[in-house]
C-alpha cells in the first residue's frame, strides 16, 4: 500500500505541474505586453509612480492583498494559498537608468527626465522592465492555481535598486526599515536578474558570496591657490591628489589579504583647476570600493581614511572626506542553494547552469538576503547564436533583450516555489 500511495502522489503532483506548465505558456503574450509597456515608460529611482500603479492594478485584478507606498513607490502583493505551507518571497526591481536608448525597437523609450540638474534620456538599460514583467507573470500563474498552492507568497516590487538620488533613502534597505518583513517574514527570498553576458537558456549561479559589497567615497583636498610659476607660495592640492591616488593603490596590493577575498578601490572622477598656470585652491575626487568580505571592507575603510589624512597632512593640505556605505555582499545561502539548485537544472538544464565566479557588480537584494536565506541568479538574454561576450552590456544604451528568454524566468520562479 505504501508504494502504491507514493506512486499515486507522484502521478497527482505530475498532473498538477503539467497544468501549471500550460498556464505558464499561456501567460507569455501578456508577459511581453507588460514588458514592452514598462520598457516604453521607464522611471528613475524613487520616481517609479506609473510603474508602481501599473503593478498595483495587476495584483489587485488577481485578487491579491496589496500594500503600496513602501519606500516611496514599493508595492507588495500577498497571495495566500489554499493549502498550508511556508511563506516565500519573490522580488523584482522597478527603476530605470539615466541612459538614452539607441536600440531600434518599436517600443523604444523616448522618455526624458531631470537627473543631477540635467535633462537626460531614461532607459531600462539594466533589464528591470523584464524583472517586473516576469514577476507579474509568475503572480498570474500562482493566483490561477491558488487552490494547489501550499503556503503564502510575497511578490516584492522594489524601487531604487540603482541607488536613491541625492540624499534620499530608498531601495530594499528602506523597504525593510519600513516594515517589509515585520508582519509576514518569509523563510526564503528568490530573485532573478537578466544579463547580456549569457545567451538565452543559460543561468549564472553560485552559492556563497556572489556579488560585491559596494561603497562610494567623496574627497575634497583644500590647498591654497598660487601662480604656476611660484608653487612654493601656495599649497598644491593637485600634487596632493596625485600622491593620494598612488598611495591608495597599496591598500589592495599590499594591505589586503587577497587570498581571502578579492577587493577593488577605484577613483572614478577628479576635478580641479581651470588654467595651465594657476594652481587651484582645491581638488575633488570620487571613487568606489568593491569587496566580498565585510571584514576586509572595514579594513579598506580604515586604510583609506588613514592614507588620505596623513598624505594631506604631509602636504599641509586640509581634507573633507566621506564614505557613503552602499550595499553589503550578496550571498547565496549555501543550504538553500544546495536544496534549490536542482530546480534551476529542471528549468535551464544541468549543463546550462554555470558558475560565473565572483561578480564585482553590486545588488541591494543583499539586504533581503541578510534578513532571510536568499537565492539570486542571472539568466541570459542575448539571442542564441550571438556571441554574448561581445554583446552590449547591461547599462549600455544598446542593451538588448531577447524576449524569448523571459519565459525561463517565469518558469524558474514557479519551479523554485513548487520545489521548496
Amino acid at each position: 500500500m505504501k508504494s502504491i500511495f507514493a506512486l499515486l502522489t507522484t502521478l497527482i503532483a505530475t498532473s498538477v505541474w503539467a497544468d501549471w506548465q500550460q498556464d505558464i505558456n499561456d501567460v507569455e503574450s501578456d508577459l511581453l505586453e507588460w514588458r514592452r509597456y514598462i520598457h516604453q515608460n521607464p522611471e528613475l529611482s524613487n520616481r517609479e509612480f506609473k510603474t508602481a500603479a501599473y503593478v498595483e492594478q495587476h495584483l489587485r485584478d488577481l485578487g491579491l492583498e496589496v500594500k503600496t507606498g513602501i519606500a516611496f513607490t514599493g508595492v507588495v502583493g500577498i497571495l495566500r494559498g489554499d493549502l498550508p505551507g511556508p511563506v516565500l518571497a519573490l522580488r523584482a526591481d522597478m527603476d530605470a537608468l539615466p541612459v538614452t536608448e539607441q536600440v531600434d525597437l518599436s517600443f523604444a523609450s523616448k522618455v526624458t527626465a531631470e537627473y543631477r540638474g540635467e535633462t537626460v534620456g531614461v532607459m531600462h538599460a539594466c533589464g528591470h522592465d523584464t524583472h517586473v514583467a516576469m514577476l507579474m507573470a509568475a503572480a498570474s500563474v500562482f493566483a490561477k492555481n491558488k487552490a494547489e498552492l501550499k503556503g503564502t507568497l510575497m511578490f516584492i516590487f522594489q524601487p531604487a535598486e540603482e541607488g536613491a538620488p541625492g540624499d534620499e533613502e530608498g531601495g530594499a534597505e528602506l523597504m525593510l526599515a519600513e516594515g517589509l518583513f515585520d508582519d509576514l517574514k518569509p523563510e526564503a527570498v528568490f530573485g532573478i536578474h537578466v544579463t547580456s553576458n549569457a545567451n538565452t537558456g543559460v543561468a549564472l549561479y553560485r552559492t556563497g558570496p556572489y556579488m560585491a559589497a559596494v561603497d562610494d567615497f567623496e574627497l575634497k583636498i583644500i590647498g591654497q591657490q598660487a601662480h604656476g610659476s611660484r608653487p612654493w607660495s601656495g599649497i598644491d592640492p593637485i600634487v596632493t591628489a596625485a600622491q593620494i591616488i598612488n598611495s591608495v593603490q597599496t591598500i589592495v596590493s599590499r594591505r589586503t589579504d587577497v587570498t581571502k577575498a578579492p577587493a577593488v578601490v577605484s577613483f572614478g572622477a577628479i576635478k580641479g583647476g581651470i588654467r595651465n598656470n594657476i594652481i587651484p585652491d582645491d581638488v575633488t575626487m570620487v571613487g568606489t570600493i568593491r569587496n566580498f568580505d565585510m571584514g576586509i571592507r572595514d579594513n579598506i575603510h580604515q586604510q583609506l581614511e588613514n592614507i588620505i589624512t596623513h598624505v594631506a597632512a604631509a602636504n599641509e593640505a586640509e581634507v573633507e572626506f566621506k564614505i557613503n556605505e552602499g550595499y553589503p555582499v550578496t550571498v547565496n545561502d549555501p543550504t538553500l542553494g544546495e536544496r534549490m539548485l536542482p530546480s534551476l537544472h529542471k528549468v535551464f538544464g544541468a549543463n546550462q547552469v554555470v558558475d560565473p565566479g565572483l561578480i564585482t557588480g553590486a545588488e541591494d537584494f543583499s539586504f533581503l538576503a541578510n534578513e532571510v536565506p536568499g537565492l539570486y541568479f542571472f539568466m541570459g538574454v542575448t539571442p542564441k547564436g550571438q556571441d554574448a561576450l561581445s554583446a552590449p552590456t547591461n547599462h549600455s544604451p544598446l542593451f538588448f533583450v531577447d524576449e524569448t528568454a523571459l519565459l525561463y524566468g517565469v518558469k524558474a520562479f514557479v519551479q523554485l516555489v513548487q520545489d521548496y
